[in-house]
């Protein structure tokens, strides 16, 4: 054995030491580990399979033996760059389905086999024999088609996952970059290195790929150990920005689209890396045929805005945020926020706060809120503010003889009668049980009777009918009304009402009392 194969050996034994060392400490500590472990795991343990069976083949005594050791060797040859690439990808936190392992495998497991059958069909080694001027363990080899089909993928492997950790560099933290930094000159080294060989830099027959390999071990052994490679991963901005549910637009000093992420894209299906550069209102104008809702003066501005989305509208809230970066160029971020479901929910809590669940008309609670701010308005403005009370004639006898559903349905057909009699402009809500109140603005007690009177023949002339019964139903009616100059509260107005309507079932019920607030008298 001459020194310069000692020196050969003992090059690749370290490399295939060091990588069988990082896989068996990887192992050990994987529960403390994320998944990236188990890649980097099965591309260490095939390296070492790589290194060991290079050493190997430098002892080989035959032609069969060194053969032999180059199909091993090909184990590494053919899975480590693809292994290696799908470890960044995770390592970038690049999403990967089992399609993607067959996919990126395909290619190695063909040589693998191709090697192995190679003196039926000599598809990837036309000739593969001992050189004949250096002697053993050299080979002499012509490459065939598959070769150069196999080299195409090997490096773009390698290409492709340098490439990818490069993208990354602006994104990385200080705190990261002793990982990136191992990462990129783990995969350069031996790129580098297989280019070396194949354009005949390297010593005649010999692959140097294996004996440099060392140097990428000790870089990750660094890296684990000084920015805790595989337990602390950094977190990609793009991720972050793609990943958010809120739709995110960044637009420059001009207001210029510049960025945008994925979820403002299903917002804009039309949008596409095109549009960068454009103006953000032109867009905007062109997409909804209006103008962008918000100040872009770059002032901070919020706003709720409704956007008519394929059948349905959605409900958005709208932010702009003014940026600045490290080089002092300013920017600009709107934010879109999906509040279609809180403002769906807001709207059914505000019905059921608002409106009675049996008549869907406005509830007690909804009517003094809203009769107390027009009483104060009628006040200001000089005008009269007239309450009509209504009552069920008998309505326990409904209850009782038909049933409490016949009764439900009584008062909602009570409560459609009113409307169709009273139609716009007035407060009307279910005041308790079987009592109606509504309430006008600038209507005289005079006018007051009338429409009372009229709600009161509408009913009369309106019976329920049901699947079983005819059903009559009358009502008995007060009304109230304040002075111009009137001081009445609501609640006082609502009790001269309450004696109005007392009157009326007095007096037999099926008619309209008015309360005379001079006189003090019922009319």
């Amino acid at each position: 054995m001459t020194s310069s194969i000692a020196a050969f050996i003992a090059l690749v034994c370290l490399s295939g030491v060091l990588n069988l060392c990082l896989s068996i400490y990887a192992f050990s500590k994987r529960h403390l580990y994320t998944n990236i472990a188990y890649f980097f795991i099965v591309y260490t343990v095939i390296i070492t399979i790589y290194c060991f069976a290079s050493a190997f083949g430098f002892l080989s005594m035959t032609l069969e033996q060194m053969k032999f050791w180059t199909i091993i060797q090909y184990i590494g040859i053919a899975f480590a760059p693809p292994i290696g690439l799908l470890f960044i990808m995770k390592y970038l936190d690049r999403n990967m389905n089992p399609k993607t392992y067959f996919t990126f495998l395909l290619i190695p497991f063909i040589t693998l086999i191709m090697v192995v059958t190679n003196d039926f069909h000599h598809a990837h080694y036309r000739v593969l024999e001992i050189d004949s001027q250096l002697g053993l363990p050299y080979f002499y080899q012509e490459i065939g088609p598959w070769y150069i089909v196999h080299g195409i993928y090997t490096f773009g492997c390698m290409f492709v996952a340098f490439s990818l950790l490069l993208l990354q560099w602006k994104e990385t933290t200080k705190e990261y970059m002793p990982q990136l930094i191992a990462l990129l000159v783990g995969q350069l080294v031996p790129m580098f290195t297989a280019f070396f060989y194949l354009v005949g830099v390297t010593p005649a027959g010999v692959d140097p790929v294996p004996m440099v390999l060392w140097l990428s071990s000790f870089l990750y052994l660094w890296a684990i150990h000084s920015s805790r490679l595989f337990s602390l991963l950094p977190i990609a901005k793009n991720t972050i920005f793609n990943s958010i549910n809120d739709g995110v637009v960044v637009l420059d000093s001009l207001n210029r689209l510049v960025e945008y992420n994925t979820a403002f894209r299903k917002m804009l299906p039309e949008l596409d890396k095109s549009l960068f550069g454009d103006h953000f209102t032109e867009i905007w104008s062109r997409t909804f045929n209006e103008r962008f809702p918000l100040d872009l003066t770059g002032m901070t501005d919020t706003k709720e805005i409704t956007l008519k989305q394929m059948d349905f509208n959605s409900i958005y809230q709208v932010s702009t945020t003014p940026l600045k970066d490290e080089k002092n160029k300013k920017a600009l971020v709107i934010v879109f926020t999906d509040i279609t479901d809180i403002k769906e929910l807001q709207l059914k809590l505000e019905y059921q706060a608002y409106y009675d669940d049996l008549t869907q008309i406005w509830n007690r609670r909804a009517f003094f809120q809203r009769a107390e701010k027009e009483l104060e308005e009628a006040r200001n403005q000089g005008v009269p503010y007239l309450i009509i009370l209504l009552d069920v004639d008998h309505f326990k006898n409904v209850n009782d003889t038909y049933g409490h559903d016949v009764g439900d349905q009584a008062l909602r057909h009570v409560a459609s009668v009113c409307k169709l009699s009273i139609g716009e402009g007035s407060q009307f809500a279910r005041y308790g049980g079987e009592e109606f109140v509504l309430a006008f603005m600038e209507l005289s007690l005079s006018e007051g009777k009338k429409t009372a009177e009229k709600i009161r023949a509408n009913m009369e002339q309106t019976p329920l009918i049901t699947s079983k019964h005819v059903i009559p139903l009358t009502l008995s009616i007060g009304v109230a009304v304040t002075y111009i100059q009137g001081q009445e509260s609501l609640q006082e107005l609502l009790k001269q009402a309450d004696q109005a309507l007392y009157n009326a079932k007095r007096q037999g019920r099926n008619q309209v009392q008015a309360f005379a607030p001079v006189a003090k008298v019922f009319i």
